[in-house]
């Protein structure tokens, strides 16, 4: 587990099953995401680039500032409906407190599927 200085981030790496969906048609699956808990904010999934189907998702000009987590770039996917933009982020060059979360993406889970596989007990 890690924590931003400020105690306002914590970042969790797991080896749950991960899965996005846009249109039901799969955007990423992993066993390799990161939860970033923010003070506030919903818990994300942060989904290595990898593990990604990069080809669906495209650059927009949107850029977010987070004093916590450094410059946001975002991307829209092209859905069988037309296009969600701004459906994912990444900071491809986070603060040093949040390196770990760099090459990775977010998805906005109020407009795209994702599924996270419950806990298991060990």
């Amino acid at each position: 587990m890690i924590h931003d200085p400020e105690g306002h981030i914590t970042l969790n790496p797991h080896s749950r099953h991960v899965r996005v969906l846009a249109d039901e048609t799969p955007i990423a699956d992993t066993h390799n995401a990161i939860e970033l808990r923010e003070n506030g904010y919903p818990s994300r999934q942060y989904i290595p680039r990898e593990d990604i189907d990069m080809s669906r998702l495209a650059r927009s000009s949107k850029v977010t500032h987070c004093p916590f987590k450094g410059d946001a770039s975002y991307y829209s996917i092209k859905g069988a409906d037309g296009e969600i933009a701004d459906v994912a982020w990444s900071y491809e060059r986070p603060f040093d407190a949040m390196t770990d979360i760099a090459g990775h993406l977010a998805f906005d889970t109020r407009l795209i599927e994702e599924k996270v596989e419950e806990k298991i007990d060990e």
